[in-house]
Protein backbone atom coordinates (compact mmCIF):
# COMPACT_ATOMS: atom_id res chain seq x y z
CA UNK A 1 0.00 0.00 0.00
CA UNK A 2 2.94 2.47 0.83
CA UNK A 3 4.29 1.58 -2.28
CA UNK A 4 1.22 2.15 -3.92
CA UNK A 5 0.69 5.34 -2.30
CA UNK A 6 4.00 7.01 -3.53
CA UNK A 7 3.71 5.27 -7.12
CA UNK A 8 0.22 7.94 -7.39
CA UNK A 9 1.68 10.84 -5.48
CA UNK A 10 4.65 10.78 -8.23
CA UNK A 11 2.62 9.97 -10.98
CA UNK A 12 2.91 13.35 -13.31
CA UNK A 13 -1.23 13.95 -13.64
CA UNK A 14 -1.31 16.69 -15.03
CA UNK A 15 1.29 15.18 -18.30
CA UNK A 16 -1.66 12.76 -17.68
CA UNK A 17 -4.71 14.85 -17.68
CA UNK A 18 -3.58 16.98 -20.92
CA UNK A 19 -3.06 13.70 -22.69
CA UNK A 20 -6.79 12.05 -21.68
CA UNK A 21 -8.33 15.41 -22.86
CA UNK A 22 -6.43 15.02 -26.25
CA UNK A 23 -8.04 11.40 -26.07
CA UNK A 24 -11.62 12.54 -25.19
CA UNK A 25 -11.24 15.70 -28.11
CA UNK A 26 -10.49 12.99 -30.91
CA UNK A 27 -13.44 10.60 -29.53
CA UNK A 28 -15.97 13.44 -29.56
CA UNK A 29 -14.82 13.97 -33.02
CA UNK A 30 -14.97 10.62 -34.16
CA UNK A 31 -18.77 10.60 -32.66
CA UNK A 32 -19.28 13.68 -34.65
CA UNK A 33 -17.48 11.92 -38.18
CA UNK A 34 -20.41 8.78 -37.33
CA UNK A 35 -23.40 11.22 -37.29
CA UNK A 36 -22.70 12.20 -41.06
CA UNK A 37 -23.29 8.97 -42.51
CA UNK A 38 -26.27 8.38 -43.88
CA UNK A 39 -26.94 5.57 -41.28
CA UNK A 40 -25.48 6.38 -38.22
CA UNK A 41 -22.51 3.79 -37.80
CA UNK A 42 -20.85 3.74 -34.06
CA UNK A 43 -18.49 0.83 -34.24
CA UNK A 44 -15.78 2.90 -34.90
CA UNK A 45 -16.81 5.19 -31.81
CA UNK A 46 -17.14 2.02 -29.86
CA UNK A 47 -14.02 0.53 -30.69
CA UNK A 48 -12.18 4.01 -29.93
CA UNK A 49 -13.18 3.38 -26.54
CA UNK A 50 -12.11 -0.34 -25.97
CA UNK A 51 -8.36 1.17 -27.72
CA UNK A 52 -8.82 3.92 -24.66
CA UNK A 53 -9.20 1.42 -22.08
CA UNK A 54 -6.51 -0.61 -23.50
CA UNK A 55 -4.21 2.15 -23.85
CA UNK A 56 -4.86 3.42 -20.18
CA UNK A 57 -4.37 0.00 -18.99
CA UNK A 58 -1.18 -0.32 -20.81
CA UNK A 59 -0.20 3.25 -19.23
CA UNK A 60 -0.50 2.22 -16.05
CA UNK A 61 1.37 -0.75 -16.47
CA UNK A 62 4.16 0.43 -18.00
CA UNK A 63 4.28 3.43 -15.48
CA UNK A 64 4.23 1.24 -12.13
CA UNK A 65 6.78 -1.18 -14.31
CA UNK A 66 10.58 -0.60 -13.41
CA UNK A 67 11.69 1.21 -16.96
CA UNK A 68 15.28 0.08 -16.65
CA UNK A 69 14.31 -3.26 -17.35
CA UNK A 70 13.51 -2.34 -21.18
CA UNK A 71 16.93 -1.21 -21.36
CA UNK A 72 18.26 -4.55 -20.93
CA UNK A 73 15.35 -6.40 -23.10
CA UNK A 74 15.64 -3.75 -26.22
CA UNK A 75 17.45 -5.96 -28.32
CA UNK A 76 14.64 -8.64 -28.12
CA UNK A 77 12.17 -5.96 -29.08
CA UNK A 78 14.29 -4.80 -31.80
CA UNK A 79 13.93 -8.51 -33.01
CA UNK A 80 10.55 -8.83 -32.31
CA UNK A 81 10.06 -5.23 -34.94
CA UNK A 82 11.81 -7.10 -37.41
CA UNK A 83 10.14 -10.52 -37.34
CA UNK A 84 6.20 -8.56 -36.73
CA UNK A 85 7.48 -6.59 -40.20
CA UNK A 86 8.13 -8.93 -41.56
CA UNK A 87 5.59 -11.40 -40.93
CA UNK A 88 2.96 -8.56 -42.03
CA UNK A 89 4.85 -8.73 -45.59
CA UNK A 90 3.76 -12.23 -45.52
CA UNK A 91 0.74 -12.86 -43.35
CA UNK A 92 -0.90 -9.15 -43.67
CA UNK A 93 -4.23 -7.79 -44.67
CA UNK A 94 -3.78 -5.27 -47.56
CA UNK A 95 -6.10 -2.03 -46.65
CA UNK A 96 -5.70 0.90 -49.24
CA UNK A 97 -3.05 -0.36 -51.60
CA UNK A 98 -0.70 -0.61 -48.32
CA UNK A 99 0.04 -4.71 -46.80
CA UNK A 100 0.54 -3.55 -43.25
CA UNK A 101 -2.04 -4.85 -41.28
CA UNK A 102 -2.61 -7.97 -38.70
CA UNK A 103 -6.59 -9.16 -39.05
CA UNK A 104 -6.99 -10.75 -35.29
CA UNK A 105 -10.86 -11.51 -34.23
CA UNK A 106 -11.84 -8.35 -36.33
CA UNK A 107 -9.31 -5.49 -35.02
CA UNK A 108 -6.66 -4.59 -37.39
CA UNK A 109 -3.55 -4.56 -35.63
CA UNK A 110 -0.66 -2.11 -37.43
CA UNK A 111 2.98 -3.72 -36.20
CA UNK A 112 4.55 -0.06 -38.18
CA UNK A 113 2.93 2.12 -34.86
CA UNK A 114 4.45 -0.24 -32.24
CA UNK A 115 7.73 0.09 -34.29
CA UNK A 116 7.79 3.36 -33.45
CA UNK A 117 7.69 2.80 -29.36
CA UNK A 118 10.45 0.17 -30.04
CA UNK A 119 12.77 2.17 -32.24
CA UNK A 120 12.25 5.12 -29.06
CA UNK A 121 13.81 2.39 -26.85
CA UNK A 122 16.42 0.96 -29.38
CA UNK A 123 17.73 4.68 -29.81
CA UNK A 124 17.68 5.38 -26.33
CA UNK A 125 19.42 2.57 -25.33
CA UNK A 126 22.19 3.12 -28.21
CA UNK A 127 22.90 6.46 -27.93
CA UNK A 128 23.07 6.12 -23.77
CA UNK A 129 25.63 3.40 -23.80
CA UNK A 130 27.64 4.93 -26.60
CA UNK A 131 30.69 7.24 -25.87
CA UNK A 132 29.49 9.61 -28.92
CA UNK A 133 32.34 11.97 -29.27
CA UNK A 134 35.04 8.87 -29.27
CA UNK A 135 33.81 7.73 -32.59
CA UNK A 136 31.01 9.92 -33.82
CA UNK A 137 31.10 8.50 -37.61
CA UNK A 138 30.93 4.77 -36.27
CA UNK A 139 28.03 5.60 -33.62
CA UNK A 140 25.87 7.32 -36.35
CA UNK A 141 26.33 4.78 -39.63
CA UNK A 142 25.73 2.03 -36.40
CA UNK A 143 22.32 3.36 -35.35
CA UNK A 144 21.18 4.31 -38.72
CA UNK A 145 21.48 0.78 -39.94
CA UNK A 146 19.03 -0.23 -37.59
CA UNK A 147 16.72 2.17 -38.15
CA UNK A 148 17.79 1.61 -42.03
CA UNK A 149 16.45 -2.25 -41.67
CA UNK A 150 13.12 -1.08 -40.51
CA UNK A 151 12.56 1.32 -42.59
CA UNK A 152 13.25 -0.91 -45.81
CA UNK A 153 11.01 -2.64 -44.56
CA UNK A 154 8.29 -0.70 -43.89
CA UNK A 155 8.58 0.67 -47.33
CA UNK A 156 8.13 -2.81 -49.08
CA UNK A 157 4.69 -2.82 -47.74
CA UNK A 158 4.67 0.09 -48.87
CA UNK A 159 4.03 2.84 -46.51
CA UNK A 160 6.07 5.95 -47.17
CA UNK A 161 4.83 8.21 -44.65
CA UNK A 162 5.57 5.70 -42.02
CA UNK A 163 9.38 4.74 -43.18
CA UNK A 164 9.65 9.25 -43.39
CA UNK A 165 8.72 8.94 -39.78
CA UNK A 166 10.96 6.44 -38.75
CA UNK A 167 14.15 8.50 -40.53
CA UNK A 168 12.95 11.64 -38.80
CA UNK A 169 12.41 10.31 -35.53
CA UNK A 170 16.21 8.73 -35.87
CA UNK A 171 17.69 11.91 -36.85
CA UNK A 172 15.74 14.21 -34.47
CA UNK A 173 17.47 11.40 -32.03
CA UNK A 174 20.87 12.25 -33.75
CA UNK A 175 20.69 15.86 -33.17
CA UNK A 176 19.99 15.49 -29.87
CA UNK A 177 22.96 13.19 -28.53
CA UNK A 178 24.68 16.46 -29.75
CA UNK A 179 26.66 15.35 -32.86
CA UNK A 180 28.70 17.76 -34.83
CA UNK A 181 26.98 20.30 -37.52
CA UNK A 182 29.32 18.83 -40.41
CA UNK A 183 27.14 15.29 -40.28
CA UNK A 184 23.88 16.69 -41.14
CA UNK A 185 25.44 18.17 -43.94
CA UNK A 186 26.30 14.66 -45.26
CA UNK A 187 23.43 13.45 -44.59
CA UNK A 188 21.30 16.35 -46.27
CA UNK A 189 23.66 15.40 -49.32
CA UNK A 190 22.77 12.44 -49.70
CA UNK A 191 18.79 12.73 -48.87
CA UNK A 192 19.05 14.80 -51.78
CA UNK A 193 20.88 12.18 -54.37
CA UNK A 194 18.25 9.60 -52.69
CA UNK A 195 15.42 11.62 -53.31
CA UNK A 196 16.78 12.56 -57.07
CA UNK A 197 17.30 8.62 -57.86
CA UNK A 198 14.33 7.55 -56.05
CA UNK A 199 12.15 10.31 -58.45
CA UNK A 200 13.52 8.60 -61.50
CA UNK A 201 13.62 5.09 -60.38
CA UNK A 202 11.56 4.39 -57.23
CA UNK A 203 8.86 6.58 -56.97
CA UNK A 204 5.58 5.57 -57.87
CA UNK A 205 3.26 7.73 -60.48
CA UNK A 206 0.71 8.43 -57.07
CA UNK A 207 3.64 9.38 -54.61
CA UNK A 208 4.80 11.95 -57.62
CA UNK A 209 1.75 13.07 -57.85
CA UNK A 210 1.59 13.88 -54.26
CA UNK A 211 4.67 15.59 -54.02
CA UNK A 212 3.64 17.80 -56.96
CA UNK A 213 0.55 18.42 -54.92
CA UNK A 214 2.33 19.91 -52.33
CA UNK A 215 3.84 22.04 -53.90
CA UNK A 216 1.19 23.17 -55.80
CA UNK A 217 -1.62 22.43 -53.93
CA UNK A 218 -4.07 23.87 -56.41
CA UNK A 219 -3.37 21.00 -58.87
CA UNK A 220 -5.58 18.71 -59.75
CA UNK A 221 -8.37 19.46 -57.17
CA UNK A 222 -10.31 16.94 -58.03
CA UNK A 223 -7.67 13.94 -57.71
CA UNK A 224 -4.54 14.08 -56.26
CA UNK A 225 -5.27 17.58 -54.74
CA UNK A 226 -8.59 16.77 -53.72
CA UNK A 227 -7.72 15.54 -50.30
CA UNK A 228 -5.77 18.70 -49.76
CA UNK A 229 -8.18 21.18 -51.30
CA UNK A 230 -11.03 19.50 -48.79
CA UNK A 231 -8.67 19.76 -45.37
CA UNK A 232 -8.09 23.10 -46.45
CA UNK A 233 -11.91 24.29 -47.16
CA UNK A 234 -13.05 22.92 -44.06
CA UNK A 235 -10.17 24.57 -41.89
CA UNK A 236 -11.09 28.18 -43.37
CA UNK A 237 -14.79 27.49 -42.95
CA UNK A 238 -14.57 27.15 -38.82
CA UNK A 239 -13.27 30.15 -38.35
CA UNK A 240 -13.53 31.32 -34.44
CA UNK A 241 -16.08 29.43 -33.02
CA UNK A 242 -16.77 26.97 -35.57
CA UNK A 243 -19.64 25.24 -36.51
CA UNK A 244 -20.27 23.37 -33.97
CA UNK A 245 -20.05 19.65 -32.96
CA UNK A 246 -21.89 17.57 -35.67
CA UNK A 247 -22.28 20.14 -37.92
CA UNK A 248 -19.29 20.28 -40.48
CA UNK A 249 -20.21 20.41 -43.78
CA UNK A 250 -17.07 19.01 -45.21
CA UNK A 251 -17.26 15.70 -42.67
CA UNK A 252 -20.65 15.86 -41.76
CA UNK A 253 -21.21 15.46 -46.16
CA UNK A 254 -18.36 13.03 -46.47
CA UNK A 255 -16.51 16.11 -48.74
CA UNK A 256 -13.26 14.78 -46.34
CA UNK A 257 -11.93 11.82 -47.03
CA UNK A 258 -10.27 9.73 -43.78
CA UNK A 259 -12.21 12.38 -41.65
CA UNK A 260 -11.26 10.52 -38.73
CA UNK A 261 -7.74 9.25 -39.22
CA UNK A 262 -5.89 11.69 -41.51
CA UNK A 263 -7.90 14.34 -41.96
CA UNK A 264 -9.52 14.53 -37.69
CA UNK A 265 -7.40 17.81 -37.24
CA UNK A 266 -9.14 19.55 -40.32
CA UNK A 267 -12.76 18.45 -38.64
CA UNK A 268 -12.05 20.00 -35.02
CA UNK A 269 -10.61 22.87 -36.94
CA UNK A 270 -14.35 23.00 -38.80
CA UNK A 271 -16.71 22.15 -36.03
CA UNK A 272 -14.49 23.41 -32.93
CA UNK A 273 -13.08 26.13 -35.14
CA UNK A 274 -9.39 28.30 -34.09
CA UNK A 275 -10.37 28.38 -30.03
CA UNK A 276 -11.19 24.68 -30.35
CA UNK A 277 -7.73 24.61 -32.65
CA UNK A 278 -6.03 26.72 -30.32
CA UNK A 279 -7.37 24.74 -26.62
CA UNK A 280 -5.65 21.03 -28.68
CA UNK A 281 -2.52 22.90 -29.07
CA UNK A 282 -2.32 24.09 -25.66
CA UNK A 283 -2.89 20.59 -24.33
CA UNK A 284 0.01 19.11 -26.64
CA UNK A 285 2.27 22.28 -25.28
CA UNK A 286 0.96 21.32 -21.54
CA UNK A 287 2.53 17.54 -22.57
CA UNK A 288 5.83 18.57 -24.21
CA UNK A 289 6.20 20.98 -21.24
CA UNK A 290 5.70 18.76 -18.54
CA UNK A 291 7.59 15.75 -19.98
CA UNK A 292 10.34 18.28 -20.80
CA UNK A 293 10.24 19.75 -17.45
CA UNK A 294 11.50 16.30 -15.59
CA UNK A 295 14.38 15.93 -17.65
CA UNK A 296 16.49 17.79 -14.97
CA UNK A 297 15.59 15.55 -12.64
CA UNK A 298 16.19 11.98 -14.53
CA UNK A 299 19.85 10.85 -12.99
CA UNK A 300 20.74 8.33 -16.16
CA UNK A 301 21.00 8.67 -19.89
CA UNK A 302 18.88 6.14 -21.07
CA UNK A 303 15.87 7.92 -19.03
CA UNK A 304 16.77 11.16 -20.52
CA UNK A 305 16.85 9.79 -24.25
CA UNK A 306 14.07 7.90 -23.83
CA UNK A 307 11.78 10.76 -22.87
CA UNK A 308 13.62 13.04 -25.78
CA UNK A 309 12.40 10.61 -27.95
CA UNK A 310 9.07 10.05 -27.30
CA UNK A 311 8.18 13.55 -27.49
CA UNK A 312 10.30 13.95 -30.37
CA UNK A 313 8.67 10.97 -32.22
CA UNK A 314 4.95 12.78 -31.08
CA UNK A 315 6.13 16.14 -32.14
CA UNK A 316 7.14 15.07 -35.38
CA UNK A 317 3.50 13.14 -36.00
CA UNK A 318 1.73 16.48 -35.05
CA UNK A 319 3.77 18.43 -36.96
CA UNK A 320 3.40 16.54 -40.26
CA UNK A 321 -0.81 15.63 -39.31
CA UNK A 322 -1.54 19.37 -38.86
CA UNK A 323 1.18 20.38 -41.77
CA UNK A 324 -1.13 17.86 -44.06
CA UNK A 325 -4.21 19.59 -43.20
CA UNK A 326 -3.09 23.02 -44.03
CA UNK A 327 -1.57 22.23 -47.15
CA UNK A 328 1.93 23.12 -46.51
CA UNK A 329 3.19 19.30 -46.07
CA UNK A 330 2.28 16.46 -48.35
CA UNK A 331 -0.40 13.62 -47.95
CA UNK A 332 1.61 11.06 -46.09
CA UNK A 333 -0.82 9.26 -44.40
CA UNK A 334 0.62 10.51 -40.52
CA UNK A 335 -2.13 10.36 -38.35
CA UNK A 336 -2.31 12.86 -35.13
CA UNK A 337 -1.35 11.43 -32.01
CA UNK A 338 -4.35 10.75 -29.16
CA UNK A 339 -7.05 11.98 -31.15
CA UNK A 340 -6.97 10.03 -34.51
CA UNK A 341 -9.15 6.94 -35.16
CA UNK A 342 -6.97 3.66 -34.61
CA UNK A 343 -5.94 1.48 -31.88
CA UNK A 344 -2.69 0.70 -32.67
CA UNK A 345 -1.54 3.99 -33.03
CA UNK A 346 -3.30 5.24 -29.89
CA UNK A 347 -1.90 2.48 -27.90
CA UNK A 348 0.98 2.54 -29.10
CA UNK A 349 1.20 6.14 -27.86
CA UNK A 350 -0.28 5.49 -24.49
CA UNK A 351 2.24 3.03 -23.96
CA UNK A 352 5.13 5.85 -24.22
CA UNK A 353 3.51 7.81 -21.97
CA UNK A 354 3.51 5.05 -19.38
CA UNK A 355 6.97 4.76 -19.83
CA UNK A 356 7.35 8.69 -19.26
CA UNK A 357 5.39 8.50 -16.52
CA UNK A 358 7.89 5.63 -15.16
CA UNK A 359 10.69 7.39 -15.52
CA UNK A 360 9.36 10.50 -13.85
CA UNK A 361 8.10 8.79 -10.52
CA UNK A 362 11.45 6.65 -10.34
CA UNK A 363 13.35 10.46 -10.91
CA UNK A 364 10.99 12.17 -7.98
CA UNK A 365 12.45 9.33 -5.57
CA UNK A 366 15.54 9.07 -5.84
CA UNK A 367 16.20 13.23 -6.26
Amino acid sequence: MNKLIIYLKNFDWILFTAVILLVCFGLAEIYSVALGRSQVDLLNFKKQIIFIIAGAISLFLLAGFDYHSLRSYSKYFYILAVLLLAGVLVFGQTIRGTKGWFNLAGYNLQPVEFIKFVLVLFLAKYFSGASLKAKELKHLAISFSGVLILIILVLVQPDFGSACLLFFLWLAMVALAGFEKKYFLIIFLALAIVFTGSWYFIFQDYQKQRIITFLNPSFNPLDQGYNVSQAIIAVGAGRLAGRGLGFGSQSQLKFLPEAQTDFIFAVVAEELGFSGVLLILFFFAIFFYRALYHLKRVNNDFGVFFILGAVSLIFIEMFINIGMNLGILPVVGISLPFLSYGGSGLISSLMLVGVMESIIIRSKINY
